[in-house]
């Protein structure tokens, strides 16, 4: 039978009704003649919650201890689906990410998949069995259980998809599919019919939650197909592919970041820069927008990826002493699509909409696919709306985001 991979995140099984809902769900899907893998996510809130756990009792604790602690939301999740399959006839069976063959770098809490070995999964499907694997965790070369960082369910399930040469790869969440701005922050939102592969990935790692980043790059080079979907509504949700759109001028949405902070350096000698490069790849902290400028350097990190800040910036400040600078409380605004960098008009109307809103550009970023402007975070929600009405809504002549 053609074999299809579903991801479901933690609002999906946010609890034992919803879990048995995915559990009819997945017994319609098997009726229909498809062998399922299905990657979970822990249920909504206990990451969270264990996080707190571990900082009850240390500020700083170690990373592969927070990876052994974490890894057991994504594991208690993956036990209750199976034993809810079976028990409606369904023959199931768990794996964690190590059984199941997922493969890592030996970084802990950010690590990056390199291989999948998805032989007992084989082995299950062979069987008959529905396959429930635990996302967001693997097993390093060295055998220590890992994490993928935030979002990483999703990029278990595009490689475990890619790994078995799986039709779709199905991510299912809250939100039916990708939208050309929040739809919680921005009410005229689209949805979008498809999304190219790279404008995608623009977006998650712009701010967007519906994907992660790191799964669509995954899914680009394997050329595995994304469905986005809602686990409670029927809607056909968003395809992300390979549309074909470069030389094409488009804009996909308007996305924002919280919970910035800017890491600077003045002066900024070679030898400081690498000190501070080097402390962040310690703790797997991904820099944003480093920038340049008159013997100044500047780079972003987002808190929500950072676990114990304090500790990480008493450790830069002992090195760095009073050349450092940390600058709190920035939201990064963020406008994608196809071909922007090289669009002036597109700059030039995204300025004149934040300087009508009386909004402030701290920094300013232009890429490929994307422009950035870094504000005060207590505004981004007033930007996001002015941007997308000034220049989403007002597209009239350019291909609309529900393409078809």
């Amino acid at each position: 039978m053609p074999i299809l991979v579903q991801k479901y995140g933690g609002s999906s099984v946010a609890d034992i009704d919803k879990i048995k809902a995915i559990a009819l769900k997945l017994k319609s899907r098997r009726e229909q003649g498809y062998d399922l893998v299905v990657i979970v996510s822990a249920m909504a809130g206990t990451t969270d919650a264990l996080l707190r756990l571990a900082h009850e009792v240390t500020a700083a604790p170690k990373k592969r201890e927070l990876d052994m602690l974490l890894t057991t939301g994504e594991r208690t999740t993956m036990a209750l689906l199976s034993m809810a399959l079976n028990d409606l006839g369904i023959p199931a069976i768990s794996f964690t990410g190590s059984q199941s063959g997922i493969i890592t770098n030996d970084s802990h809490i950010n690590a990056r998949i390199i291989e999948v070995r998805p032989y007992r999964v084989r082995d299950e499907l062979e069987r008959g069995k529905v396959v429930i694997i635990a996302g967001f965790q693997g097993v390093s070369y060295k055998r220590e259980v890992t994490t993928l960082g935030r979002g990483g369910s999703d990029t278990t399930a595009v490689a475990m998809a890619a790994a078995l040469g799986a039709e779709c790869c199905e991510i299912y969440s809250d939100v039916d599919g990708v939208f050309s701005g929040d739809p919680r922050i921005v009410e005229q939102a689209r949805k979008l019919r498809e999304i190219d592969y790279e404008e995608m990935q623009e977006l998650a790692e712009c701010g967007a939650k519906v994907l992660n980043a790191q799964a669509v790059e995954f899914a680009r080079k394997a050329n595995i197909p994304i469905d986005a979907l809602s686990t409670f509504t029927s809607g056909s949700g968003t395809r992300v592919t390979q549309l074909g759109l470069e030389g094409a001028r488009h804009i996909a949405g308007v996305t924002g970041q919280k919970n910035l902070v800017r890491l600077a350096l003045t002066p900024a000698s070679p030898e400081a820069i690498q000190v501070l490069l080097s402390l962040l790849a310690e703790r797997d902290v991904e820099p944003l927008d480093p920038t340049s400028n008159g013997g100044r350097f500047s780079l972003l990190v987002s808190l929500d990826n950072v676990h114990a800040f304090g500790a990480l910036e008493e450790s830069l400040r002992s090195r760095l002493g009073d050349i450092l600078r940390v600058e709190t409380g920035l939201g990064r605004l963020s406008i994608v699509g196809q071909g922007l960098g090289a669009d002036s008009s597109c700059l030039s109307r995204v300025l004149a909409i934040l300087a009508v809103e009386r909004i402030e550009i701290d920094a300013l970023h232009v890429e490929k696919h994307r422009i950035s402007a870094v504000i005060a975070m207590e505004a981004l929600g007033q930007a996001i709306r002015a941007v997308h009405h000034g220049i989403v809504e007002a597209i009239t002549n350019r291909p609309s985001p529900d393409r078809k």
